[in-house]
């Protein structure tokens, strides 16, 4: 079990050792990689071809909103590794099409996220169809006390490492709030941060869906441009959106926590909390997307 802030190289501290045993046996199905977003299969993925780059290995990715028939195909590859979202491995599973007795090793990533009642019943289902699995491996930024007892039962007498106790925030990150009267225009407030050039490249949450979108709208009407991601948009058209602001041609993606996790995009000036997160992991997810690897970065978060 591995417990480290946000940004500071998890995923490699899973990938590294699952291709080095790859090279050492090049059997597919080595490595089954559960996430719980589509974005964060597409990260893992990205950060195993760039690793095993030359080497002849290959990871498939299985997400919803994409083709049964194309998964099918793309598992009839035999790749070494396969990473997914639990729904989509459980659809796969009861068709017969994934064998997951082959795998030896399952890896959670996200893990209280992945054991928390949305996610429990698909990562245990899984975990007890992979009869031939002898390593279990677990990463988070946070750790929550009530995902324990499934945490026992997938990991007995576990090493554990902790780089941090899974509720601080990383040091990298200047921390803030930003008050607003009752009554006054917080909109107004937002749009004039974001005037200011130092908001370059910005990752603004909101609650809920709707909260989202009419954001975006906003911002857009005031000159500001931005894209949304949110759980309403279709897999196509929240990689297009991630795509535009990874390369900088918008200035704010506006998003609900389906973007606190696993979206990793080089020098996110800020992350700002348009409302107050819903819960303190949220928080520490949320301003995780800047100060990473080693840089600089603020969050700020709306007060009323």
């Amino acid at each position: 079990m591995g417990i480290a802030q946000t940004g500071t190289g998890k995923t490699a501290a899973f990938l590294i050792p699952i291709i080095e045993m790859c090279l050492k046996n090049d059997e597919p199905f080595t490595a089954l990689i559960m996430v719980p977003t589509r974005e964060l299969a597409l990260q893992v993925q990205d950060e195993f071809y760039a690793i095993a780059k030359g080497m002849r290995l290959f990871a498939e990715k299985f997400i919803g909103g994409t083709s049964l028939r194309t998964d099918f195909q793309r598992l009839n590859r035999r790749p070494h590794v396969v990473i997914g979202t639990p729904g989509r491995l459980v659809d796969l599973t009861n068709r017969g099409d994934l064998p997951l007795a082959k795998f030896s090793v399952l890896v959670l990533d996200e893990f209280d996220r992945m054991l928390d009642m949305g996610f429990s019943h698909d990562v245990m289902y899984i975990a007890d169809k992979m009869t031939s699995r002898k390593q279990n491996m677990l990463f988070s930024a946070t750790i929550d006390v009530s995902v324990k007892k499934l945490v026992d039962q997938l990991l007995h007498d576990p090493a554990q490492i902790k780089v941090c106790s899974g509720q601080s925030t990383s040091e990298n990150v200047e921390q803030d709030i930003v008050r607003t009267e009752q009554g006054g225009d917080k909109l107004d407030t937002l749009v004039n941060m974001l005037q200011d050039p130092i908001y370059d490249r910005v990752i603004l949450f909101a609650e809920t869906r709707h909260k989202v979108s009419k954001l975006a709208k906003q911002l857009a009407q005031r000159g500001i441009t931005s894209d949304e991601i949110h759980g309403d948009k279709t897999q196509n058209a929240r990689q297009k959106a991630l795509d535009r602001f990874k390369q900088g041609r918008v200035q704010v993606l506006v998003a609900t926590d389906v973007a606190a996790r696993g979206i990793d995009v080089t020098n996110v000036s800020h992350v700002i909390n348009y409302e107050i997160p819903r819960t303190y992991d949220s928080y520490v997810h949320r301003i995780g997307r800047t100060g990473r690897a080693g840089k600089a970065g603020i969050a700020l978060t709306f007060v009323d």
